[in-house]
């Protein structure tokens, strides 16, 4: 297992998860490894506006671009630092599933990622993509505590 080849990182673009990004660009450069960036659009969004529901799939193609966009330019910086990342988004309702899909597909050897530190009704009701991943993954998950939870209502 160790060294690890290749490590995937979730990105949401929150800050939580921009400190993961970071950490496991210091890993990639320590262990000399490939880094895959995942992000997971939504299967179904939540359309912003009404006038949005003739132009679903216009919608939907945007959140894709958008992401691939912000990807890539997180690939830009790691080259820099001198790791060969990738990128790959994903779609589906169940994101942690979905980056454990990618993950076993890609044969990644760690996932790197942040948790919100979500507590209370909000856990219970939006439940946790972290746990999830913990509990299912295959290989090893590094998991990095926010510094500042939100607190729970």
């Amino acid at each position: 297992m160790l060294p690890f080849k290749k490590i995937l990182s979730p990105v949401d673009f929150s800050a939580p998860s921009n400190e993961a990004i970071n950490v496991a660009v210091e890993m990639a450069v320590r262990f000399e490894a490939q880094l895959l960036f995942v992000y997971v659009v939504p299967e179904i969004p939540v359309l912003p506006d009404a006038r949005y529901v003739f132009k679903e799939h216009a919608y939907e193609e945007q959140l894709h671009a958008d992401a691939r966009q912000r990807l890539e330019n997180l690939v830009q910086q790691s080259s820099k630092r001198g790791v060969k990342a990738t990128s790959e988004v994903g779609t589906a309702n169940d994101a942690a599933m979905e980056i454990i899909r990618i993950a076993e597909h890609n044969g990644v050897d760690l996932i790197v990622m942040a948790t919100h530190g979500m507590t209370g009704w909000h856990r219970l009701v939006f439940g946790s993509v972290a746990e999830k991943i913990v509990r299912v993954a295959q290989c090893p998950v590094l998991l990095l505590r926010t510094a500042n939870p939100p607190e729970s209502k």
